[in-house]
């Protein structure tokens, strides 16, 4: 049976919720593993089938943490999972297309196949206590994590993908 992996980093609490909202939805269509991205190596990129990156957005790019997991995978698994489906879901305080972008680059590179639209979700934390308190997403919010997960994990499940 395929499996699904969801590779997240969490400071504040949000991105994970996300993540974790996701893996919870996915369970239920096809084995999903829910790992942080400083646990996350390359032999847990090559034993899966499709991948779900949820990262939040720091200062206009991805959060150093999920830089850190790209540098420490990226090269390791080039040319071995070309074509595997991928999504990813963004926790930002005002924008995260930046970090949609970034991590779209680097599934490109590693020729990954986007089977949705990146999921981006604001919190509109924008003053210092804000962005470093922490998170909780709303239940609307949850839900489209939730639909991702579920969705993305069914199309896996059945070779749609």
């Amino acid at each position: 049976m395929a499996e699904l992996l969801i590779i997240y980093h969490s400071k504040t609490g949000g991105t994970r919720q996300m993540a974790e909202a996701a893996a919870t939805a996915a369970r239920d269509e096809t084995p999903t593993v829910l790992m942080k991205a400083e646990q996350a190596g390359p032999g847990d990129l090559l034993h899966a089938d499709g991948y779900i990156f949820c990262a939040p957005e720091n200062l206009a790019a991805i959060a150093g943490v999920m830089k850190d997991f790209y540098d420490r995978c990226y090269y390791p698994v080039l040319g071995r999972i070309e074509g595997r489906p991928y999504a990813q879901i963004v926790c930002a305080g005002s924008d995260g297309e930046n970090a949609a972008r970034q991590t779209a680059r680097i599934a490109r590179g590693w020729r990954l196949k986007e089977v949705q639209a990146p999921l981006i979700v604001c919190t509109h934390a924008q003053t210092p206590e804000e962005i470093l308190a922490e998170k909780t997403i709303p239940e609307d919010q949850l839900a489209r994590c939730r639909d991702l997960g579920k969705a993305f994990a069914a199309g896996l499940s059945i070779g749609v993908f």
